[in-house]
């Protein structure tokens, strides 16, 4: 029997839930996509203003399971979301145009979203 792989993704995540050593590397688009085939996605994807747009970038749908899921820390410091822990993370954000920002709640258009930017979190083992 094989398992699905498990991918945690997110638009950020919060530094006050690293109580581990994490290493954060940028990576290819390519390399989240290639990761995402096959996968079961538990996303915590903060702004609805961007989700359709990464989606479509992407090719791959990850809206959250729940509205404003809650990422925490299991009992060794992992991240955790919809019941399972996780030593990697995705972090998908826009890269605005120059001198944009979007106000609170707006929707981007796309013409102000000029690309992706994709890093990979990993949680060190003990």
């Amino acid at each position: 029997m094989t398992r699905t792989k498990q991918l945690l993704v997110g638009n950020s995540f919060p530094l006050s839930l690293i109580t581990r050593r994490v290493i954060i590397e940028p990576v290819a688009l390519e390399e989240f996509q290639a990761a995402a085939v096959g996968a079961d996605i538990h996303s915590f994807w903060g702004h609805a203003n961007t989700l359709a747009a990464a989606q479509a970038a992407m090719g791959i749908a990850f809206r959250p399971k729940t509205e404003r899921p809650v990422v925490s820390l299991d009992s060794e410091g992992y991240p955790t979301l919809d019941g399972m822990s996780f030593t990697k993370c995705w972090i998908i954000s826009p890269e605005y145009v120059q001198d944009f920002r979007p106000r609170i709640g707006e929707e981007v258009p796309l013409a102000n979203i000029r690309g992706w930017r994709v890093l990979l979190m990993r949680w060190e083992h003990a």
